[in-house]
């Protein structure tokens, strides 16, 4: 187990040392107040996003071992400096009508201002986010006869559905129906990052199966297969899940350079956990554990949906997911004392 996790103990290390550095750096004395924010930002986003380690192991398993190794090296630090740092900073660019390199100065030098920009940001952000997550939800229940169902009465009226693009009509559905409860002065906004949400999952999927059908032509005939529309697929659910936790983690501390030590930590974890899930087949061995995840997904779209009008607390969030993923393991344990011989022939 600790090949798989030297990397994240290896950035766990170079987070604290540099936490330690910038805490005596800014506040002498506040070191160790300061890697306690670390560790509890991390916890934090480990928390809320052990669903989004199921769902990535599950891609992740369809991808060649390249593909794989540059999910966790180059995804990693599009996940961390990109998502984690970069993507706050160009909402609060967009919203400030600021520059880049003047935002990030604001970052540094004005917090509360930044974290005024980031907080009149949150409508879009978390529109898009639940849009997106609503999607990656749904379209794994709707119309899917999906071997192992775990909560069978819902997940069979879903896949029973076989209406060809129902999944976006659902969800343009229930945006419309969230629409109607947004402030006049706030529709266009949250109508364009919802809708934007919806078709990037769209265009992603669409292009996921087209490479992924050229890749088992490719297979057949003994071809090197990729996986780049995989790979930006995972990238694009990462940042829909990392949304609640950036936006949350302010309310926490207010040290961009602390948060984002804080998350890349966590992430690389996520990362790790996410490469233990794939190679020890253990999605294979505890069969309810992907539905799991979706269910867990799905309640955080909706979770984002409703922060949109009252804050919900980070802790609540996670608790959600681990609910759902925890239960499903559970049921999973059951149904292998169940049937010992399917369990078995699984992990051989």
């Amino acid at each position: 187990m600790f090949k798989h996790f030297k990397e994240s103990i290896f950035v766990t290390i170079l987070g604290v040392i540099l936490a330690w550095l910038w805490a005596g750096h800014i506040t002498p004395s506040g070191e160790l107040k300061t890697l306690f924010i670390v560790f509890f930002l991390s916890v934090l986003e480990v928390t809320l996003s052990f669903d989004n380690a199921v769902v990535n192991a599950a891609v992740l398993d369809k991808m060649t071992p390249k593909w794989q190794h540059r999910f966790l090296t180059w995804g990693i630090l599009v996940a961390v400096f990109g998502i984690r740092f970069l993507l706050p900073v160009l909402m609060v660019s967009v919203f400030s009508n600021n520059s880049i390199l003047n935002t990030i100065n604001m970052a540094f030098e004005d917090v509360s201002q930044y974290t005024k920009y980031l907080q009149d940001a949150h409508l879009p952000l978390v529109s898009f986010g639940g849009s997106f997550l609503f999607m990656v939800g749904l379209s794994y229940f709707i119309g899917k006869d999906n071997e192992y169902q775990w909560i069978k009465p819902v997940e069979k009226l879903l896949s029973n559905i076989k209406i060809k693009f129902a999944t976006p009509f659902i969800a343009l559905l229930v945006i419309f129906t969230i629409g109607c409860f947004i402030p006049t002065e706030f529709k266009l906004t949250y109508s364009i990052a919802s809708i934007s949400g919806i078709l990037i999952f769209e265009i992603i999927r669409f292009l996921s199966e087209k490479m992924e059908n050229a890749q088992k032509a490719k297979m057949v005939q003994n071809g090197a297969t990729g996986g780049f529309m995989m790979f930006m697929y995972l990238e694009t659910l990462d940042a829909s899940f990392s949304l609640d936790g950036v936006l949350g983690s302010f309310a926490i501390s207010k040290d961009i350079v602390i948060i984002t030590i804080g998350l890349a930590i966590g992430a690389m974890f996520v990362r790790s956990l996410t490469l233990l899930l794939v190679e020890k087949k253990t999605l294979q061995e505890y069969v309810y554990l992907v539905s799991g995840a979706h269910f867990a997904i799905s309640a955080l779209s909706i979770i984002m949906f409703i922060s949109i009008f009252v804050e919900v607390n980070e802790i609540v969030t996670g608790i959600s997911g681990l609910v759902f993923v925890g239960t499903s393991f559970i049921s999973s344990l059951i149904e292998n004392k169940k049937n010992p011989k399917r369990h078995i022939k699984q992990i051989d």
